[in-house]
């Protein structure tokens, strides 16, 4: 019993086998193509780094050294040309014309190079300097040795010359750096960076400074030329290497000084210039490199250093290299590529062999399945049709196809499952005819079945209430007639009592004092009490005698014995009897107050139905709402009830002068929309076991539609209550006479 079981377990289906050996060897060798060339790439790339990284060095090194040295190289021009006496630096107000030729000297140097100032600090306390604040617009600024507001900053014209005073401030050389420095070393330097707020908008600057000297070799005071650091962030952001890695100047102390991202060297603190530390830098990149470089120290780097960090999950190679001048620049040159700049070819070709490796495998997916189901689709065809006939599906052709031995086998089939669709056929056909003989006689039997229960049950009613009707009208008859009897001698008896009372009264009044016997025998009747007492006593036997009269007659108008089947009746005479028959049913009881009877008669003809049959049908719709309120009332307490008191409301009316319809509503417990759908259907009940047959509904309906040619319609709301509404005509047809 294990052997099929395992054998079948191993199986695998043919369109795999043909498949996937061939996807497989297609795969290796595409993927192992691609790691390959991967690896290549890959170690292509550190070879390729370092050529990019030494080029981006090399061209801001040049960057540097040339733009640095023009500064260097100005001031020498013009310290040479002070000491030869062919500049006059203007001390004193006698050389007043002097200082603005200076000052025009200046301004046409200022127009030459890309500076940011040059200036003159003389060791009087005065000064001269052309300026180029905002970066566009030139001007001179001219100082004396007489502080405050010494110094006035002018507006110059397209020739230099002076044309109005923009502003005045104050300024002195002996505390400012810019002076003190280069003074105090007597030599070419480059004086601490500057930073400024001015209003034309944030001033960092390198000042290259130099003592200048009279021919006697005296000291005149220092000569600067400044450049704007933030022009070398714009130089680094121009190269190609800013589109994808960095390049930024560190001092030796790790304060940035230019970068080739978009963040500026600085912030402002308090309006004021604060330069940026790397460390603090919001780049992420410049941040991590100046950490790596501030565990060994900025000072400490001496040559060139390559090393690769990684950056937000991303390699970066990183140059460092130191950057000096003979001046006394001592910068670090920093330049990163991330690698991706160069995996991006590399990734691109590893896309590429994957989409090939994928096409590939597509376009073998697709022949292998076309070839396998070229083989397979007969041999499916063949399993689909012996399924199909082990079902119970004879009726099975199986297409030939192209391939020889398939085909043979596909004749066999057909020819196998011809025989037996011959053979089945004929079965079948006769088990049909048998099951249509034994349906035909069963549905007959369920109709038969059907129309009996109702015809029993309809009889059983009929005599039930032609039993009820013999027997309510015997009792009748039999309470009748002693009840006549007695209610006839009461006027007799009424009239004898009342002469004996007046004679009793004159008698009294001619003898007040009567013997003591007749005065004791007074006494012990209460004559008095008698006198008083017997008359009404009298009256309320008449009240009785015609209540008995009342319900005898009630009792004769619901069963109709004495009357014809068919016959013009007062409607409201046979509701108004049917309620005194309930009326033990909608009196107060311990458990709960009257159900309140609200009658709403229209103005009504007499009406020709079948009054009996009628008074049948009010009686079944005014039990169910009875029964309908006392199960609503059994969900409240007694006090509940009181606030909502139980009612059934009678509306009596016609319509379109030819139809009489009444309606009988009751605020009970109402009925779902799943029953009120079969409300009307025979045996159907919702009360309890013992507590309804459901006929009764079943049977109104009937005498309202089929003997009177009426309808009868609920309409109920679950919670609120239900409403029946019988509409008969008031002449009805019989027999079809009118």
């Amino acid at each position: 019993m294990k052997t099929p079981y395992l054998s079948k377990a191993k199986a695998f289906p043919l369109q795999i086998v043909l498949i996937v050996p061939f996807l497989i060897q297609i795969f290796a060798a595409v993927s192992l193509v691609g790691y390959l060339s991967f690896k290549n790439g890959q170690r292509a790339v550190n070879d390729l780094a370092e050529q990019l990284i030494d080029r981006t060095s090399d061209v801001v090194d040049e960057h540097l050294k040339s733009y640095l040295s023009i500064p260097q190289t100005l001031n020498q021009i013009n310290a040479d040309a002070i000491c030869r006496g062919i500049l006059d630096v203007g001390v004193g107000k006698a050389s007043r014309r002097h200082r603005q030729t200076l000052g025009k000297y200046f301004w046409d140097q200022m127009q030459a190079y890309d500076l940011t100032y040059i200036g003159i600090g003389l060791t009087t306390g005065e000064g001269l300097g052309a300026a180029r604040y905002d970066g566009k617009t030139i001007t001179i600024d001219d100082w004396t040795a007489k502080l405050p507001n010494n110094t006035s900053t002018y507006a110059t014209d397209n020739q230099g010359n002076r044309t109005q005073i923009n502003t005045r401030w104050t300024w002195n050389n002996f505390t400012e750096s810019w002076y003190t420095q280069p003074i105090a070393a007597g030599k070419p330097i480059w004086a601490k960076i500057v930073t400024a707020n001015f209003p034309t908008g944030p001033y960092i600057s390198a000042s290259a400074s130099r003592p200048i000297y009279d021919s006697q070799n005296r000291l005149l005071g220092m000569i600067a030329t400044d450049i704007h650091l933030l022009k070398l962030s714009d130089f680094l952001r121009s190269l190609n290497i800013s589109q994808s890695g960095q390049v930024f100047l560190l001092e030796r102390d790790g304060t940035l000084i230019a970068s080739s991202g978009t963040e500026k060297p600085f912030v402002f603190v308090n309006q004021e210039i604060r330069r940026l530390q790397a460390i603090d830098s919001s780049d992420p990149i410049i941040q991590n490199i100046a950490r790596h470089l501030q565990i060994s120290g900025f000072g400490s780097i001496t040559q060139d250093t390559n090393f690769q960090l990684e950056v937000e999950g991303k390699r970066h190679f990183v140059n460092v290299v130191p950057w000096r001048d003979k001046y006394g620049l001592n910068w670090l040159m920093v330049v990163s590529v991330p690698e991706n700049t160069f995996m991006a070819q590399i990734n691109t070709n590893t896309r590429t062999t994957i989409a090939l490796c994928l096409g590939a495998l597509v376009v073998a997916s697709v022949m292998g399945v076309f070839t396998s189901h070229w083989i397979v689709r007969p041999i499916l065809r063949l399993n689909w049709a012996s399924e199909a006939m082990a079902s119970g599906n004879l009726n099975q052709t199986v297409q030939t196809s192209s391939i020889r031995e398939l085909n043979t086998l596909s004749n066999s089939f057909n020819h196998m499952a011809g025989q037996l669709h011959e053979s089945f056929t004929a079965l079948e056909k006769s088990k049909e005819e048998l099951e249509e003989r034994v349906e035909e006689r069963t549905t007959e039997l369920k109709n038969a079945l059907g129309e009996l229960q109702r015809t029993q049950s309809q009889i059983i009613q009929s005599e039930k209430m032609s039993s009820l009707g013999q027997l309510v009208a015997g009792v009748a008859h039999e309470i009748n007639n002693p009840v006549n009897f007695i209610h006839g001698n009461l006027a007799h008896v009424q009239e004898y009592t009342q002469d004996l009372l007046a004679l009793m009264q004159l008698y009294q009044q001619y003898n007040p004092y009567p013997a003591a016997e007749i005065q004791t025998v007074a006494e012990d009747i209460d004559l008095e009490f008698l006198q008083e007492d017997l008359p009404k006593m009298l009256s309320s036997m008449r009240v009785g005698t015609d209540r008995i009269r009342q319900i005898v007659l009630s009792l004769r108008n619901f069963s109709r014995i004495d009357e014809a089947e068919f016959k013009r009746v007062d409607i409201h005479e046979g509701i108004d009897s049917t309620l005194m028959i309930l009326q033990h049913r909608l009196k107060a009881k311990p458990e709960q107050p009257e159900i309140e009877v609200i009658k709403d008669y229209g103005t009504v003809s007499l009406v020709e139905c079948y009054a009996g049959q009628l008074n049948q049908v009010f009686m079944n719709i005014l039990v169910n709402a009875i029964d309908a309120l006392e199960e609503n009332n059994t969900k409240l307490a007694y006090q509940g009830i009181e606030n909502n008191p139980s009612r059934i409301k009678i509306r009596t009316s016609v319509v379109n002068s030819t139809w009489l319809e009444v309606a009988i509503a009751d605020n009970g417990v109402g009925i779902s929309k799943e029953f009120q759908q079969r409300i009307f259907d025979p045996f159907f009940t919702t009360k309890p076991i013992g507590k309804g047959t459901g006929m009764g509904m079943s049977i109104s309906y009937q005498i309202v539609t089929e003997k009177h040619g009426g309808k009868l319609e609920c309409f109920s709301t679950p919670g609120k209550g239900t409403e029946f509404i019988i509409q008969i005509p008031l002449r009805l047809k019989v027999h079809g006479v009118v």
